[in-house]
């Protein structure tokens, strides 16, 4: 009996043996101090207790040092990889299901297409821009749809052909949108250039677009945000009132007391709705408009804000300080509110459009011109000027804004409108006359 039960223990000595080299790999400490239970009754007991001691020291002594450095077969970037891994941000592009071809086949048609856009893309910056998405979901096929929805003309102005759909999407595509920068503005985006701004009661102004942070743009903010956005406008726009009267109207309550003002609201263009910025229209949309008329903010329109003065006197100078005042208000108001306007150093205020990024400023005067709209130099002119020119509804009557919003600050931009608006009115008395303008024509600025 008892002989049987050492015999069992030495067999059971045997089938612990590939246990023992086991053991390391599980961080057991096995140690010759172990209790073990020994019976006496039998000699081959004891001997095999005595081996299985000295085996376990041993293989102690040789593997004790994989407690303190890990075998090369198993490094600890295996370990702490799905750690690492779990840390990494989803990519954006990977949540949203796309059924789509290779850059090549889903490469756009550009044939025709006179936009700022169609002059950038190729497909070498189609394809590295293709698997980008920002973090609200715009792809850079987003981006590019006003373009291939509006073309634009070979005569006409020069249309921008794009939209952003966030603030991100500056940051994401900026290859792109720095060559549509440079070439629509004629100006380098460069990192370490901060763009100026002197935005004092002294500037001169005519309208300016800001957008809020935190929230996306026009072409891609949903029903919630838009909402969102006209909330935080009358709270702003109610503490503007205390300053300056005013009352805040929506799209539905828009009657004859606007347009008496001379704000009559039409239906959205059908630009708008192709971007995408008329989306659920006139849901959220509304006009604060001022008490003497001085200053109207058009509320989720192309951009968050945009404010407007405009006098049908020669008063250039009120028209642009109202504008800038209350803008200067306004932004201190939003910032109260935890929702700057949105800034980055290199580019100035950023809006939807890469055609008013910098100061977000356009100024416009309204000229009656005859001759010189059909002058065969009349482009060679205006670009030299930095100025671009539209014509009116009314026969004669054109449009005269800055061309750029970007490079200089709003005083020069303003400057540069008034002395070229100045300079086209000697030009087209020139052209009355029957005189040469050769004189006149100014040299590239």
């Amino acid at each position: 009996m008892l002989r049987s039960q050492g015999c069992r223990d030495s067999k059971h000595s045997d089938d612990e043996t590939p246990w023992l080299f086991i053991a390391p790999l599980f961080n057991f400490k096995a140690s010759c101090h172990e209790p073990v239970l020994v019976l006496h009754s039998c000699p081959c007991t004891v001997h095999s207790t005595i081996t299985r001691c000295s085996q376990r020291e041993r293989m102690w002594k040789r593997k004790k040092e994989w407690l303190i450095k890990p075998p090369k077969e198993h490094p600890l970037e295996t370990k702490y990889r799905p750690v690492l891994e779990s840390m990494i941000p989803p990519d954006p592009m990977s949540k949203l299901k796309l059924k789509r071809g290779c850059p090549k086949e889903e490469f756009p048609s550009l044939d025709g297409n006179y936009t700022c856009m169609a002059r950038v893309l190729d497909l070498h910056m189609y394809t590295r821009q293709f698997n980008r998405a920002t973090e609200s979901g715009v792809i850079f096929d987003d981006i590019i749809r006003p373009g291939l929805e509006d073309l634009g003309t070979s005569t006409g102005p020069l249309t921008v052909g794009c939209l952003a759909g966030d603030a991100q999407s500056y940051i994401l595509f900026c290859d792109f949108f720095d060559r549509i920068i440079e070439a629509y503005h004629s100006y380098k985006v460069l990192g370490h250039v901060t763009q100026k701004s002197d935005f004092n009661y002294d500037n001169l102004k005519v309208s300016a677009s800001r957008c809020i942070d935190d929230f996306c743009f026009p072409t891609h903010c949903s029903r919630g945000e838009r909402r969102h956005l006209l909330t935080l406008a009358k709270k702003a726009l109610d503490q503007l009132s205390e300053e300056l009267p005013g009352k805040l109207y929506s799209m539905e309550e828009l009657n004859q007391e606007t347009e008496d003002k001379g704000l009559i609201l039409d239906a959205p263009p059908t630009t708008l709705m192709k971007t995408g910025v008329a989306r659920d229209w006139p849901d959220a949309r509304a006009l604060w408009m001022s008490d003497n008329g001085s200053l109207a903010v058009w509320v989720n329109m192309e951009d968050h804000l945009k404010l407007v003065s405009s006098r049908s006197d020669a008063n250039i100078q009120e028209a642009f300080a109202s504008v800038c005042i209350n803008l200067v208000k306004l932004e201190a108001m939003y910032n109260k509110l935890r929702h700057p306007f949105i800034w980055k150093p290199h580019l100035g205020w950023v809006v939807s459009s890469p055609a008013e990024v910098g100061t977000g400023l356009k100024a416009s005067v309204t000229v009656r011109l005859i001759h010189l709209p059909e002058h065969k130099h009349l482009n060679n002119i205006l670009d030299r000027l930095r100025l671009r020119m539209e014509a009116d509804n009314s026969y004669g009557l054109y449009k005269i804004s800055n061309q750029q919003t970007i490079g200089l600050t709003e005083v020069e931009f303003t400057q540069l409108v008034v002395d070229g608006v100045k300079l086209l009115i000697r030009i087209e008395k020139r052209l009355e006359d029957n005189a040469g303008i050769d004189d006149l024509v100014p040299a590239q600025k």
